[in-house]
């Protein structure tokens, strides 16, 4: 199921030409899945400090397609890819009026407070399906 996260374009998101700055586009897919967590009733702050667990990103391949300008009004989608024990796919884009502008495949793990590698919570796996 797609979550869809709504986003606007201000001036601090742009370059000198007025088009969206590359790395603005992490900032913006991080946002959807941040609220995508939430949205599944995943309190994250809860998760850390109950189980010591984090998501961390671990890779990103993303395509830059079109620009974003100030005052686009965007929006952020996010699709499961695959999930694993420890790590979670998603498929996210960013689009104008259903042009896809921006899209990555995005792998989170969970890791503990050492940093080392663990098992995503139950919880979570859970509402994945």
């Amino acid at each position: 199921m797609t979550h869809r996260f709504a986003v606007r374009v201000y001036y601090e998101d742009t370059d000198f030409g007025g088009i969206v700055y590359y790395a603005n586009y992490l900032k913006f897919i991080e946002r959807g899945r941040s609220e995508w967590v939430r949205e599944m009733g995943i309190d994250q702050v809860a998760m850390k400090r109950e189980d010591g667990i984090v998501f961390a990103v671990r890779r990103v391949e993303a395509d830059f397609h079109a620009p974003a300008l100030y005052d686009d009004e965007l929006v952020v989608t996010t699709d499961v890819e695959a999930v694993t024990g420890a790590r979670l796919i998603v498929r996210q884009a960013v689009e104008r009026d259903g042009e896809v502008l921006f899209s990555a495949l995005v792998t989170i793990v969970a890791i503990n407070e050492a940093g080392a590698p663990a098992r995503l919570p139950a919880a979570f796996r859970l509402n994945l399906h």
